[in-house]
């Protein structure tokens, strides 16, 4: 009698070696002496097993679950922030940094608004005023009876700002006349309506508290 005893296959009645798990010459596997099982058979046990395992695995997180206190377990609403203190080394960089269960989320950085003061801008005061005929200054003219003559007041320096009305005064109506023909009063019309021989009457423009004189006299 050897050392290794051998079995019989209960499938094909052949004898071989004890060490063998299966049958050298049907292939039936041997589950005990002499005995073998069909492979259809070893599937469903291996299937059984997986799920008795899986049952067992359940059972035992429904059971871990229960039992952990509800105030270790994090809740949706919280959030997971990384302070200074708790990440030393890390400095400034993440102070704008807020950790939540949704990712990361980048805080932008706070800028400190310059608050622009409004620039006061100083009027110009007007420095002089003269009265213009035909482009030229003119502190005299003589012209006919009934003769009309556009006059413009020139006012420097230019842009200069004043709040008073322009004003256009004869010294003698019965010599001329004088009419503003623009809204701003920067333009007059001197009509001549006295008789030749008569004396010179006086044009005055006043504005921003300065004024120019022309004398106006009637041409034979």
């Amino acid at each position: 009698m050897g050392i290794i005893s051998e079995v019989k296959c209960s499938r094909c009645d052949r004898q071989y070696s004890g060490v063998r798990s299966r049958c050298p010459y049907c292939g039936a596997r041997r589950i005990g002496r002499g005995k073998y099982s069909e492979e259809g058979n070893d599937a469903k046990g291996k299937m059984l097993v997986g799920v008795l395992i899986m049952v067992v695995l359940v059972v035992a997180s429904a059971v871990l679950l229960a039992t952990t206190p509800k105030d270790v377990l994090p809740s949706d609403d919280d959030d997971l922030s990384i302070s200074e203190t708790e990440s030393p080394g890390l400095g400034n960089e993440l102070d704008n940094v807020t950790v939540t269960n949704d990712g990361p989320e980048v805080e932008p950085p706070v800028t400190e608004t310059e608050t622009e003061t409004p620039t006061e801008t100083t009027p110009v005061p007007i420095q002089s005023v003269t009265i213009t005929y035909a482009g030229s200054q003119t502190v005299d003219f003589s012209e006919p009876r009934g003769k009309e003559i556009p006059l413009v007041v020139k006012i420097e320096p230019a842009g200069a700002e004043f709040n008073e009305e322009i004003e256009w005064i004869s010294s003698d109506i019965t010599v001329f006349e004088v009419v503003k023909t623009t809204v701003d009063g920067t333009h007059a019309l001197v009509t001549i309506i006295g008789s030749s021989g008569q004396k010179a009457a006086v044009l005055t423009v006043r504005v921003g508290g300065l004024e120019a004189k022309c004398d106006v006299r009637v041409s034979g």
